[in-house]
């Protein structure tokens, strides 16, 4: 699904179709790698799923599309500047289809607030970061195969080291005020992500 909006975007930029397949072929084998569990084209697809149930409320459409597609592009576990690298590739990306700077810079900009997912001055940005965040905010059984996803991801440390940073992450969401930015998404979901992640930090403590 994300693949058919992805292309018909570039569509609209472009008439080089070797550009097309080449941008949409680095984003599926990097979506594709093996150690994806969760971080793979299927969450792409969730998030665009997401957005387009309040595309109506977003300004630059094609900006939104292009952060779903880069912003875990690079994904290595080991590193903690996956969401620079991530957004770097794709303001570089973006210059190929000769997008103005200020929009190439909003999608760099979209993608380095998924570290923290802290409030942005762009609704676009907390619309984005949001859906997102919308998984920690599914049903039970949904949520709970989101958690096992993420502890395959993480595969090679043992519950000694995954645990206690699996809790930082999730103790994080609960000190904010809200998980979420925008009130679409925090009627939506604000608290069932927090009775999920309490479940899962109980969960964590055995």
């Amino acid at each position: 699904m994300f693949e058919t909006t992805f292309k018909a975007i570039l569509a609209h930029l472009t008439n080089n179709q070797n550009l097309i397949h080449k941008l949409w072929s680095e984003i599926a084998i990097h979506y594709n790698q093996r150690n994806r569990h969760y971080h793979n084209l299927f969450h792409l697809d969730s998030l665009l799923t997401e957005l387009l149930m309040i595309q109506d409320k977003i300004a630059d459409w094609q900006i939104i599309v292009f952060s779903i597609a880069y912003h875990d592009i690079i994904y290595n576990i080991l590193k903690k500047d996956n969401e620079e690298k991530s957004a770097s590739l794709a303001y570089k990306r973006l210059g190929t289809l000769n997008l103005p700077t200020h929009r190439r810079e909003k999608c760099r900009e979209q993608i380095l607030t998924t570290q923290g997912h802290y409030s942005s001055n762009d609704t676009d940005t907390n619309y984005f970061t949001d859906a997102d965040l919308a998984i920690l905010g599914s049903n039970y059984f949904k949520y709970k195969k989101y958690t096992e996803q993420i502890r395959k991801e993480f595969g090679m440390f043992p519950d000694l080291v995954y645990k206690p940073g699996r809790q930082k992450v999730l103790h994080h969401f609960l000190q904010m005020p809200t998980i979420y930015k925008t009130d679409y998404f925090i009627e939506r979901y604000e608290q069932q992500a927090r009775n999920n992640i309490q479940y899962e930090l109980n969960e964590l403590q055995h």
